[in-house]
């Protein structure tokens, strides 16, 4: 088994910076629906930071996801060695930059700096009577875990009533968990679903879900009609690429079925966003060499998505430098695109609580705060970005508009968009919230010019507030200072659609 690690480091790597061709073609077909908009801006962006990745064997999303191994071995392999070695590559990645550091322990915060732990990575063995080995790799994010969602019915489900214990009820549930999902999971996104179950293998089946292929049919023939139609209908629900409006909201649903307790009928679904992130390799068991790769054919180059530079300048940008004055961010109205150039920091979850007890260590007053978790290199005592999209917002609502009102916060960059509480503080102290587009890593990164300093590096690398210096970063104002929200918007329109599809179909 010599080559094990370095096959596992491979399928690491290429799961993370590669995307597989059936989510290409899912993507670029996207391209081609897509009418017009901010959703196809955002469509442009995604399609040129996929490519981007490609070329730079870069993250494609800074947040490099849990990963999940499936593993598949003959009779009598030792499986101890093969944790051992999958947990060495994990580490090995990790340190070249290609996994961001994810793994926190529970209780104490504490990053562990090498993505091992307990519980990561999430490895599942299973024999069988082949003689090769065979291991598939999902890089899942924090953004669409998040968005994860189970039912137990019946029950009455927001906007589309009463839900039974059968495939009606089981297709309300998965329109509502697109649905709920909005722009937070970075849509367009795919979901894998499992009827049935106990909670626990539910959620678990609902994950295995997301290993098939988006081009492949159900065996089940009611499935694939269900699997279908959700697909559909989610597009037309008007929720879009990043929950901005528009025609494309899904771009896969996988239904899988499990036997349940007789007082049980879970429907759990995992969502994943559009950066679909999984791969596969067969390995000689006696080796560990790679044999072939799974859903890829290396025989046919990757996809090439655009040709384009994400966002096209038209000349109508609203140029913003940090300091940023109160009379500068009244003037701007959601809609507007924006081109952010001077000092930002980041900030996340660890950030935003630690604000809230203690005085920032930077002076934020004009300042840009950045939802991000970056990736972050060091050599010879300089940083480097390598990968640098936003996160998603909505989980610094308790804390957002009080930081806005402290410490003059005038711009907040994220995604997927804030509540009403951010709202209202924006509004009341003169502050925008800027809307990137979830995923693109390496897109945001060429706009980083470099990294000025770093504070509160003891919460670990993403969660640390990092000084960055840019140039023409772009995103869209989706929050003003006036009370408007796309979001809210957004929200408001693609439930009264969703309530007029209460009526069974199946």
């Amino acid at each position: 088994m010599d080559a094990f690690r370095d096959s596992m480091l491979q399928l690491i790597t290429h799961t993370s910076t590669n995307l597989p061709p059936d989510v290409r073609r899912a993507m670029a077909r996207a391209l081609g629906e897509e009418q017009g908009g901010r959703s196809l801006q955002a469509l442009n962006v995604i399609a040129t930071n996929i490519d981007m990745a490609c070329d730079n064997e870069g993250p494609i999303c800074q947040d490099t996801g849990w990963p999940t191994f499936e593993i598949k071995t003959p009779v009598g392999a030792n499986q101890i060695i093969m944790k051992k070695l999958i947990k060495e590559a994990v580490a090995e990645a990790t340190r070249r930059g290609k996994l961001r550091t994810n793994s926190v322990n529970s209780l104490t915060g504490e990053n562990s700096s090498d993505n091992l732990g307990p519980g990561t990575p999430t490895m599942h063995f299973e024999q069988w009577e082949s003689d090769e080995i065979e291991v598939k790799l999902l890089l899942k994010g924090g953004g669409c875990e998040n968005k994860n969602i189970q039912y137990s019915l019946p029950m009455e489900i927001p906007h589309l009533g009463k839900a039974g214990r059968d495939l009606d009820g089981v297709r309300k549930c998965i329109l509502h968990a697109v649905w709920q999902a909005q722009g937070q999971g970075c849509s367009a996104g795919a979901v894998g679903v499992c009827i049935g179950g106990d909670r626990a293998q539910g959620y678990i089946n609902a994950k295995e879900q997301l290993f098939r292929s988006l081009d492949d049919v159900n065996a089940n023939p009611e499935l694939a009609k269900l699997e279908d139609y959700i697909v559909q209908t989610s597009n037309t629900l008007g929720i879009g690429t990043m929950g901005f409006g528009g025609g494309v909201t899904l771009i896969g649903c996988k239904i899988g079925v499990l036997n349940r307790l007789p007082a049980s009928f879970f429907v759990s679904v995992a969502y994943d966003c559009w950066a679909f992130r999984r791969l596969g390799v067969v390995l000689d068991a006696q080796t560990g060499a790679i044999k072939r790769w799974l859903y890829r054919d290396d025989q046919e180059p990757a996809i090439r998505m655009t040709q384009g530079e994400g966002f096209v300048r038209t000349g109508k940008e609203k140029v913003l430098r940090a300091p940023i004055t109160e009379e500068q961010v009244r003037s701007l109205e959601v809609g507007d695109v924006v081109l952010v150039s001077g000092d930002v920091y980041t900030g996340r979850d660890a950030v935003h609580a630690h604000l809230m007890k203690n005085p920032p260590p930077a002076d934020l007053n004009g300042g840009v705060l950045y939802h991000c978790g970056p990736v972050v290199l060091k050599d010879n005592d300089i940083h480097t970005i390598k990968a640098a999209g936003p996160t998603t917002s909505i989980r610094e609502e308790p804390y957002q508009g009080e930081i806005i009102k402290r410490y003059g916060v005038r711009a907040v960059i994220g995604k997927g968009g804030m509540g009403a509480k951010t709202l209202a503080a924006m509004k009341e102290h003169g502050a925008v919230y800027l809307n990137a587009i979830g995923g693109a890593a390496q897109y945001y990164a060429k706009s980083i010019d470099r990294v000025v300093g770093v504070e509160l590096l003891e919460f670990g690398i993403p969660e640390a507030m990092w000084h960055l210096h840019v140039t023409d970063f772009p995103a869209i104002v989706t929050m003003d200072a006036h009370g408007n929200s796309l979001h809210a918007d957004v929200e408001k329109a693609s439930a009264a659609v969703l309530a007029k599809l209460a009526e069974p179909v199946f």
